[in-house]
C-alpha cells in the first residue's frame, strides 16, 4: 500500500499527464501537491513509485509519466467518479429527444452522442432479442420467380430476405402461405417462431410444394433479427491517439473495430456495472495504447446491452466514468419510454 504522500504524488502525475501529455518533474509537482514536500522528498517518493512500476521515465527526461500499472492502481484505489454538472446532464437528455421509430435507432444514436461528447470512439451493443415478438409477415412478388420475404418485429425492426419460389407458384398460393404464417407464428417470440413454423410445414408444403429454400430464407431473417447489433461511432478519433502507428497498423485497427465479432469479445457483456480495461487487459495487441470504459444498461424488455468508449490510456477516467454512468441511465430511460409507448 502507498503512503498518503505517495498517493498524492501518483494522482498529481496522472492528472498532469492527462491534461498535457507531458512528463512532470519534482519541481513542478512541488507546486501542485496539496501537501508540503520538498523537491528532494518528492524525488525520493518518485523513485519509489518508479520501482513499484507505477510511473516511468520517458527517454532521458527527469520527468515521469504514469505506466499502465499506475493507471490501474489509480482507478482501483484513488479515483472518485466526477459528478456531472446539471448543464451536461441536460445536454445528454436533449440529445435523446428525437422521435425514434425502433430501438436500433436509439442504440445507434447513443454511440453517436457519446462519441460527440467525448471525442473518443463509442461503441453500443444492443441486447439479444430474447423476448422480441414477430409482429408482421409479408411476401412481396418481384418478378422472375423472386419474392421478398419481410418480417416486422415488436421492437420496430424490419428484416427482409430474397427467395426464389418454385416454378408454377401463383399469387393465390403465396397469399395462402402468408395467411398460414400470420395465423401460426405472428405474436410469438422470435426464439419460438422457427419451431412453430416447422409444425406448420405440411400446410406450407400444400402451397409451395417444396419448402426447404423458403425455410432457409425465413430462418436467415429471424437470425438477423435476434443477433446482437453493434454500432460504432467516431472511428476517426482513433487517429488522434496513434501518432506512433504505421499505415498498416491503422488499417488493422480499423479492421478490428469494423468486425462485430471482435467487438463482442472486446466488450464485457457479463459485467453489470462500469468496467475499465487498459492496454494489456484488452484482447488485441493493437489496443495496447488504449483503454476501454464500458457500462451495462438494461433495455427493460430483452436484457442487457453495453455502451462503451475506446480512448487513450491517459483519458480523464474520473470524468469519463461520471459521464458514462449518467449517459447509460438516460439511455435506459429512453428505451423504457419507447417500449411503454409501443404497448
Amino acid at each position: 500500500m502507498l503512503t498518503e504522500r505517495q498517493l498524492f504524488i501518483l494522482e498529481a502525475i496522472i492528472r498532469s499527464y492527462t491534461e498535457d501529455g507531458q512528463p512532470i518533474g519534482s519541481k513542478r509537482l512541488e507546486q501542485q501537491l496539496p501537501i508540503h514536500a520538498s523537491s528532494a522528498t518528492i524525488r525520493n517518493e518518485m523513485a519509489y513509485l518508479e520501482k513499484q512500476g507505477l510511473i516511468a521515465k520517458e527517454h532521458s527526461s527527469s520527468g515521469r509519466i504514469p505506466t499502465e500499472r499506475g493507471y490501474r492502481y489509480y482507478v482501483d484505489h484513488i479515483m472518485k467518479p466526477s459528478k456531472l454538472d446539471l448543464t451536461a446532464v441536460q445536454n445528454i437528455r436533449q440529445s435523446f429527444n428525437s422521435e425514434f421509430q425502433k430501438v436500433d435507432e436509439i442504440v445507434a444514436t447513443s454511440a453517436q452522442i457519446l462519441s460527440d461528447l467525448t471525442q473518443y470512439t463509442a461503441i453500443s451493443l444492443k441486447p439479444e432479442a430474447t423476448d422480441i415478438r414477430l409482429e408482421g409477415f409479408r411476401m412481396v412478388p418481384l418478378g422472375d420467380q423472386q419474392i421478398m420475404v419481410i418480417l416486422v418485429t415488436s421492437d420496430g425492426r424490419v428484416e427482409s430476405q430474397m427467395y426464389a419460389i418454385p416454378s408454377g407458384i401463383r399469387g393465390e398460393e403465396l397469399e395462402a402461405v402468408t395467411r398460414v404464417i400470420n395465423d401460426k407464428v405472428v405474436g410469438l417470440s422470435l426464439n419460438q417462431v422457427i419451431a412453430k413454423l416447422h409444425e406448420s410445414l405440411p400446410l406450407i408444403l400444400r402451397y409451395l410444394h417444396q419448402a426447404d429454400g423458403f425455410m432457409d430464407a425465413f430462418g436467415q431473417i429471424v437470425n438477423k433479427a435476434v443477433e446482437r447489433q453493434v454500432y460504432v461511432s467516431g472511428k476517426t478519433n482513433l487517429l488522434s491517439f496513434t501518432p506512433w502507428a504505421s499505415p498498416e497498423q491503422i488499417k488493422a485497427l480499423y479492421t478490428l473495430i469494423d468486425q462485430s465479432n471482435n467487438l463482442n469479445s472486446l466488450l464485457d457483456a457479463g459485467s453489470k456495472g462500469i468496467s475499465i480495461k487498459m492496454g494489456s487487459e484488452l484482447p488485441d495487441r493493437l489496443l495496447s495504447h488504449y483503454s476501454l470504459v464500458s457500462a451495462a444498461y438494461d433495455d427493460g424488455n430483452n436484457g442487457q446491452g453495453i455502451i462503451a468508449i475506446l480512448g487513450p490510456n491517459n483519458m480523464p477516467y474520473s470524468k469519463m466514468i461520471g459521464l458514462i454512468d449518467v449517459f447509460r441511465d438516460e439511455m435506459t430511460k429512453r428505451i423504457f419510454d419507447y417500449y411503454r409507448h409501443l404497448h
